[in-house]
């Protein structure tokens, strides 16, 4: 393919045009070549232009916590077609280089659970609703097609857990989802998931190092996108796959759920069993569908939908941070959930891998939701758990409670869902969960909601709600009160700047208490061997900084996705001979201990940046 020529403005300085120039001659989309064109023609007479233009030629997009995601725009430092079409021609020739090989990159070769190890390999690819998400979809199954491989696109914008599902189902070799998450609006993204042989606990994974590095290597030598064969031998699959989730998810969480001997009827002589009333929102993704589905199968009430979240809307009109954790986020749904007298207030993120809970106004944390969540897979499947060093440390206490094995890892779920071969449980505080890792090996809002509904449904047939179930499980294992600031920064070097300074200047007391102790995962952890993964346990080296006061924590980490330092703080305080009576005291004094550090982490981070 030949791109037309295109001139720049003379006054346009060196090095930078000719970056421009290059990227021009071989960026295959229209639009974009149009856009940055423009945008040159801004820049010679307006230096706000001219940054924007030099922020986009930069550096490229890099594999962060969750893959690669950025703004929507032309140039190498955005998400394009272009950019698309390198990063799909990467993963494919990394696919084709493991297959002829051995497989060392992710300690298995692509088709190692295909089945057909003759065949070419597979790679399975979803999006969301997105602005040119399924464009970009389309783009990146031409470009696999183009390399000789098989492609499969699922049939329309779906969650997340669904195309995680569909790689493990199809024992597919790769699978792609283009989504940003919950990002604004003005961004998009690209997750790519491993396949492998069954033991690989990374089975169905998104990938991590070392095979993410051996990627971005093959994506620089992809050579011009506009020169990138493509096919049209690619397929899309019918809703069979997405019926085959639902039935899959539900008979999974059904067999977690409490029994109907621990959940009696409110009342022996109702004619229907009680149902607990459910409010929710979508924000604007592609959740209700699929939740609708599995609430159905699963015997359960349908939820009542906010409105004006419901369908579908790449521009998240109602909500600029279309994250369940950003203030004001849930405030529609938890207005409807107050009309209706919901029991239950939920949501899901825009690719519905997340899930947020609120009961009785009250947002519930995500590591709140998330001990609830495992201690009812505990009572029914004990097994390994596994959650990351910036949640609860209460996950550690439960299962030292149910006799099981726990593992910690660094924050992001490619990790979580590496932490044991036989996990049954893990989740994150950035209201991600696993609940049945074995079906989908990523954070799933879709189970997590039909879960926390069936206990929801459970509690109140006993005459009881979460909020008091989470008091009986703070009588076992003890108060653990979390909270988490962060800093958003224009200036991303900021963060890398405070982050040092922090090291290089640790404070020696915090809130009035001293600091106990410290540690630092640039100099504490294990950097991963060529092809291998740190053993369990073992953290692989990263940029979080730990500081301990006791059994209280603050940690601090750059977030893998946004330009944001994130902080978080755990308050841990013992529950007087574990009776149900003290809790309310022990959680009002760590509560009372978590906003005086809070108050002090504010006034450093203040000073650290």
């Amino acid at each position: 393919m030949t791109v037309p020529a295109t001139a720049l403005p003379p006054e346009l300085p060196d090095p930078l045009a000719g970056r421009v120039r290059a990227w021009l001659a071989d960026d295959p989309d229209a639009a974009d070549r149009a856009e940055l064109t423009r945008l040159c023609a801004e820049a010679v007479r307006d230096p706000a232009a001219l940054d924007e233009l030099d922020d986009r030629f930069r550096a490229p997009l890099r594999f962060g916590t969750a893959g690669l995601r950025g703004p929507l725009r032309a140039g190498p430092g955005g998400m394009n077609t272009a950019v698309v079409r390198r990063a799909a021609a990467g993963l494919a020739a990394w696919l084709r280089a493991t297959a002829a090989g051995s497989g060392a990159a992710t300690g298995s070769g692509p088709g190692a659970g295909g089945g057909n190890p003759a065949a070419a390999a597979l790679v399975v690819i979803g999006y969301d609703a997105r602005h040119r998400s399924e464009a970009f979809a389309l783009d990146s199954a031409r470009v696999v097609a183009g390399a000789g491989l098989r492609a499969l696109v699922l049939p329309g914008p779906l969650p997340t857990p669904v195309l995680a599902f569909a790689v493990r189902h199809l024992r597919a070799d790769a699978g792609v989802m283009v989504t940003a998450s919950h990002n604004p609006a003005a961004d998009n993204g690209y997750k790519v998931y491993l396949g492998g042989a069954e033991p690989d606990p990374g089975r169905g994974a998104q990938l991590v190092a070392p095979a993410d590095a051996d990627i971005e290597r093959r994506i620089a030598a992809a050579g011009p996108a506009a020169a990138i064969p493509l096919a049209e031998t690619w397929r899309r699959l019918d809703g069979r796959i997405v019926e085959d989730y639902v039935h899959a998810a539900v008979a999974a969480v059904l067999d977690l759920a409490p029994t109907a001997d621990s959940a009696p009827t409110a009342d022996p002589g109702e004619p229907e069993p009680v149902q607990a009333i459910v409010a929710y929102t979508p924000l604007h993704g592609v959740g209700a569908q699929t939740l609708a589905a599995v609430f159905a199968a699963a015997g359960l009430a349908a939820a009542t939908l906010v409105d004006e979240q419901a369908a579908p809307d790449p521009d998240f009109p109602t909500v600029p941070w279309p994250n369940p954790e950003e203030a004001g986020a849930m405030d529609r749904a938890l207005a409807l959930g107050e009309r209706i007298g919901a029991d239950l207030v939920l949501a899901t993120d825009p690719d519905a891998d997340r899930c947020a809970v609120a009961v009785g106004g009250r947002l519930l944390t995500g590591d709140e939701i998330g001990l609830l969540l495992a201690d009812q897979v505990l009572r029914r499947r004990p097994g390994p758990v596994a959650t990351t060093l910036v949640s609860s440390s209460g996950l550690r206490a439960l299962a030292r409670c149910a006799g099981v094995t726990y593992r910690e890892t660094l924050t992001g779920f490619k990790w979580i869902m590496r932490a044991d071969p036989e996990l049954v449980f893990g989740y994150e505080e950035a209201l991600g969960y696993a609940l049945v890792p074995d079906l989908v090996r990523d954070k799933d809002g879709i189970t997590a909601a039909l879960a926390v509904a069936l206990i929801a449904t459970a509690a109140k047939r006993r005459g009881r709600t979460l909020l008091d179930l989470l008091d009986e499980l703070a009588a076992r294992i003890g108060v653990h009160e979390t909270g988490q600031r962060s800093v958003r920064f224009t200036d991303v070097t900021r963060i890398a700047t405070a982050m040092r300074r922090l090291r290089s200047q640790p404070p020696p007391r915090l809130a009035d208490r001293a600091v106990t102790g410290r540690r630092d995962l640039l100099s504490d952890g294990v950097l991963p061997a060529e092809g291998v993964l740190p053993a369990a346990g073992v953290l692989p080296a990263a940029d979080v900084f730990v500081l301990f006061l006791g059994d209280d924590r603050v940690t601090f980490r750059p977030s893998g996705t946004e330009p944001k330092l994130k902080v978080y703080l755990e308050v841990v305080e013992p529950v007087a001979a574990g009776a149900a009576t003290a809790v309310a005291a022990a959680r009002e004094r760590a509560r009372s201990r978590l906003a005086e550090l809070t108050v002090a982490i504010d006034d450093l981070i203040a000073r650290l940046g």
